[in-house]
């Protein structure tokens, strides 16, 4: 009896063991197998649909440097500063060439002086022309100018010019060179007007001065109705619109388009003109309006004759200084000029 209590104490001790390295083992076993990956079939509620998947979240280490996605690539649009050259083509006018480079008509006028001398109408295919990168003027520098001085003629401020990257000064201290172009943001200056001056029925011989055309002698006859009719079949233009250095229109009208007279009158001028206008016809209406119709190519009435709204007074044309067949048509009223758009219907 004494002898078995050893053995079965014995039995157990190697029992515990051989449990305990079991245990062991499992748990070893557990930690190296994972767990099964759920799937659509095991996931209660699932809807493929509906999954909101994890978003790039970088999470770089110390000193790194991390790159942030942009799908768009944009290059920066630079606004030109300098000013351009431009060869005229056949058919382009002042008019529609500022409204391709997104300037003012005047603009192109100031900064071709030396070439179209403020004269819209002496545009010529193959001209090369300044094209300004605003709206502005051209002005060179001549000996003995000041800053202040040239800002004040042009209506601006002295840095508006130094300050301007296309004039290429030092805004600090503009040292300007005689001869030295310069673009003048802004500025203005006055025009140097070509036009026939208005002609009333009772000015005897005015209109001799401005060419061969000009009528003398003191008319009486017809009188305007007040109203005014398109002078051509079109009515639209074709070329320059009114502006301040062009106060007529430009209206579409192919060589031999008869013109007619925008409302009855007398005949003031009718011929050839000296000012660029080439053929040339001037209405007094004789209630204070007058009309004028320039580059025909034939002129069909005569100083001192009475015409009705509507006759045929000549034929369209592109005499004087013209790039192309069309009627230049002016309207004034007691010796100012009016924009046609206002009074045809």
């Amino acid at each position: 009896m004494k002898r078995t209590a050893p053995i079965v104490l014995a039995a157990f001790a190697i029992l515990a063991a051989a449990w305990t390295v079991s245990l062991n083992v499992s748990l070893a076993r557990s930690a190296l197998i994972p767990d099964p990956i759920p799937t659509h079939e095991n996931i209660e509620g699932y809807d493929p649909e509906q999954v909101d998947l994890p978003g790039y979240n970088p999470s770089p280490k110390s000193g790194a440097l991390v790159r942030a996605v942009d799908l768009t690539t944009l290059k920066p649009a630079r606004s030109r500063v300098d000013v351009v050259r431009y060869t005229v083509q056949s058919g382009d006018s002042v008019f529609a060439i500022a409204e391709r480079f997104d300037v003012k008509p005047e603009t192109i006028l100031w900064g071709n002086f030396e070439t179209l001398d403020d004269d819209p109408h002496l545009l010529r295919p193959g001209q090369e022309l300044n094209i300004l990168p605003v709206d502005g003027t051209y002005y060179q520098w001549q000996p003995g100018d000041e800053l202040s001085k040239v800002a004040d003629f042009f209506g601006v401020q002295p840095e508006d010019i130094s300050a301007w990257p296309g004039n290429q000064l030092n805004p600090l201290d503009p040292e300007i060179e005689p001869g030295t172009w310069l673009i003048i943001p802004g500025g203005a200056r006055a025009f140097k007007q070509w036009f026939v001056p208005t002609i009333a029925r009772g000015q005897a011989g005015v209109g001799s001065a401005f060419g061969p055309g000009g009528c003398s002698g003191t008319f009486t006859g017809a009188v305007g109705t007040g109203g005014f009719i398109w002078p051509t079949p079109n009515h639209y233009v074709s070329g320059n619109d009114y502006w301040s250095g062009h106060l007529a229109i430009d209206i579409a009208a192919g060589t031999g388009t008869g013109v007619s007279a925008a409302d009855s009158g007398v005949i003031v001028f009718a011929g050839w003109s000296t000012v660029g206008y080439g053929n040339m016809v001037m209405i007094d209406h004789g209630n204070g309006w007058q009309t004028l119709y320039g580059h025909l190519s034939q002129v069909n009435v005569g100083c001192g004759q009475s015409v009705q709204q509507g006759q045929t007074i000549g034929l369209a044309g592109s005499t004087g200084n013209s790039t192309g067949p069309h009627l230049h048509f002016e309207v004034r009223f007691e010796g100012g000029f009016v924009n046609p758009w206002f009074v045809l219907p």
